[in-house]
């Protein structure tokens, strides 16, 4: 036995070895690393780090944080019926957004990819506006309006549909399906240009390859050849869904106000926001976001998951 750990811990200082010996002779290729990876620790790393230890703190800003233990996860899941409203909101838009964003980001990417190189070009630029439109609230909340001059209530009530004006953006019924709307309309970002950049960069022998081996139809080539091809670009769209369906806030702040009526289009990073920039009880806020970025690494290993299946 104790033979065996000696031989353990050796092998382990050898590996450590080679290991330093492998960085000293790539000490250039880390120096080039090096602002980049300052950057992203200072700035992506050391945030999430300095959130997590502040969640289990009272800290208000004003006062050194206090350590609680898990007092701010417990409020957060027995006491604020608030939050509960958030999250059931929340996985409510990600539930129907992100796959729906997702496929159609891909499905509109698939067909533009058959168009001429000129019209592909206007139509990327077309499909992708809505996602840098600084004004698209202002756009939706003139057709949403809750009087008669909105654009949705004259047309219905020109058809006789309904005889008064509905308040679309202040009656719970209406706020979050106008909401989830207008995030499927803005959801071809980054994703589709991803997509549409791995559609291009699929080589054309493979297909020619794989009629000959038997691919029978356009959908067996999506199936067997496409995707497969595009496993970093499709895992890319995915993060940028999830990221984007489970960080809604502005959406909802924007057309149903804030707070909106009976918190109907409450999400969790509208609590976030609440907590964090209006009332300034960091430790809660942090809790807050620590739980949401667990959500959301779990999400994304469901993910992978699926992805690894693709053209199997």
């Amino acid at each position: 036995m104790k033979e065996y750990v000696r031989k353990y811990f050796m092998l382990r200082r050898h590996n450590f070895q080679v290991a330093v010996k492998k960085a000293k002779r790539s000490k250039m290729c880390y120096a080039f690393l090096a602002p980049y990876a300052i950057l992203f620790t200072v700035f992506y790393i050391l945030p999430v780090v300095t959130s997590i230890f502040f969640s289990f703190t009272y800290y208000n800003i004003l006062e050194s944080p206090r350590f609680i233990g898990l007092q701010n996860y417990i409020s957060l899941l027995l006491e604020d019926d608030i939050f509960l409203i958030g999250v059931k909101n929340t996985f409510m838009i990600a539930v129907v957004t992100g796959p729906l964003g997702y496929i159609a980001s891909f499905l509109f990417a698939w067909l533009i990819n058959e168009l001429p190189r000129w019209i592909r070009t206007i139509a990327v630029v077309v499909f992708y506006a809505p996602s840098i439109a600084g004004n698209v609230f202002v756009i939706f909340s003139i057709f949403f309006r809750g009087d008669a001059y909105g654009y949705v209530n004259a047309l219905l009530m020109d058809m006789g549909i309904i005889d008064a004006p509905i308040l679309w953006l202040v009656n719970p019924t209406y706020m979050l399906p106008i909401c989830m709307v207008v995030i499927l309309w803005m959801s071809l970002g980054t994703g589709f240009l991803s997509f549409v950049a791995g559609l291009q960069g699929v080589d054309r022998s493979q297909y020619e390859a794989g009629y000959m081996d038997g691919v029978k139809n356009r959908w067996q080539e999506l199936w067997y050849i496409t995707l497969p091809n595009m496993k970093p670009m499709l895992m890319f769209g995915a993060v940028m869904a999830i990221t984007q369906a489970f960080g809604v806030c502005d959406v909802t702040m924007a057309l149903c106000g804030y707070p909106s009526t009976d918190y109907a289009a409450r999400t969790v990073v509208t609590h976030l926001f609440d907590y964090g920039s209006s009332r300034f009880e960091m430790g809660y806020a942090s809790a807050i976001a620590t739980m949401l970025f667990l959500v959301m690494i779990l999400c994304n290993k469901a993910i992978q998951s699926l992805l690894r299946r693709v053209g199997t």
